[in-house]
């Protein structure tokens, strides 16, 4: 089905869709974030909060273990919508850098 929809929209960028194809969760999960921050900049209310509601998506309620942070970072996420919406791109950036960074050094350390 996503292949038949790439070749129907011949504007996707190759190179960019190979990237994201190879990728593992987790990098998917550090361009989302990588995403919703250059749309913060740049003050984009729709894409912002398009990415932001993608990172929900990531987030899973399953299990004890995963249950109660999915659940701060939801609490979070909720938290940025909100400022979107206020045009509070300052913090929305701000909150999301720091989380980004969190994942990464999290990242790294499972290496």
């Amino acid at each position: 089905m996503y292949q038949s929809a790439q070749l129907k929209n011949k504007s996707l960028n190759p190179y960019l869709v190979k990237e994201v194809m190879d990728s593992s969760p987790e990098q998917l999960l550090i361009k989302i974030y990588d995403f919703a921050i250059v749309q913060s900049e740049r003050q984009n209310v729709i894409k912002t909060n398009n990415a932001i509601q993608e990172l929900i998506k990531t987030l899973r309620f399953d299990n004890e273990l995963t249950n109660e942070t999915s659940t701060g970072l939801f609490r979070l996420y909720q938290y940025c919508q909100d400022q979107v919406r206020k045009g509070n791109f300052e913090i929305v950036t701000n909150v999301l850098i720091e989380l980004r960074d969190s994942w990464v050094e999290i990242l790294e350390g499972r290496r």
